[in-house]
């Protein structure tokens, strides 16, 4: 989710790999001859080539991931039981529904699309923060980059303004002028006027 948030709410074309958004696994090879990729069978044991990261799109829990009713070229990984589209579809929580939040609020929201970048709060080295502004409007995102909470204060949210939030992840949340972000946590936020 936070590296998703990251690249999503940048300036410039994101570029997704296919997976990703559900938190699919790379399932390289454990055998010489299990690889099918010739850099693989090249580079065996130092370069297990690039069969890993090209198993079957995880659609379901159903055999081979959904994807076929016949065995794939390329096995699929245990984890496609629980990161598949069919679960995930069905989780509020899941990574496949945040990034589905996050693709949303950037078509729907021209700060994200045209908006220029100020990087903000620079010298917290645990949380990236920064600013998109376009025609007077704002957002702020905060990254909690660590893996313990952070309560970040922002001077940027003066008295007469405060944030909304627009997408965050579960335990982010704004008061005042600090965001409160659990590890890993996301907080992508609108300035509003009190």
């Amino acid at each position: 989710k936070l590296m998703g948030a990251l690249y999503l709410t940048l300036r410039g074309t994101p570029i997704m790999y296919y997976g990703e958004e559900l938190g699919m696994e790379n399932n390289d090879p454990k055998r010489p001859e299990d690889v099918k990729d010739p850099i693989g069978r090249r580079g065996w044991p130092a370069e297990k080539g690039r069969d890993g990261e090209r198993t079957p799109m995880q659609w379901s829990d159903a055999v081979n991931a959904g994807f076929s009713t016949h065995a794939p070229w390329l096995p699929v990984p245990d984890s496609y039981k629980t990161h598949n589209v069919a679960s995930e579809s069905k989780d509020p929580n899941s990574v496949l529904e945040f990034y589905r939040k996050v693709l949303a609020l950037r078509h729907q929201n021209p700060v994200l699309l045209e908006g220029n970048y100020k990087a903000v709060n620079e010298d917290d080295s645990n949380v990236l923060s920064f600013v998109r502004s376009y025609e007077g409007k704002s957002v702020l995102v905060a990254l909690n980059m660590s893996n313990s909470p952070q309560k970040p204060t922002f001077s940027q949210i003066g008295s007469s303004s405060a944030l909304k939030s627009l997408v965050a992840t579960s335990g982010a949340e704004a008061k005042g002028s600090e965001v409160s972000l659990p590890a890993f946590g996301v907080f992508i936020g609108e300035f509003r006027e009190k």
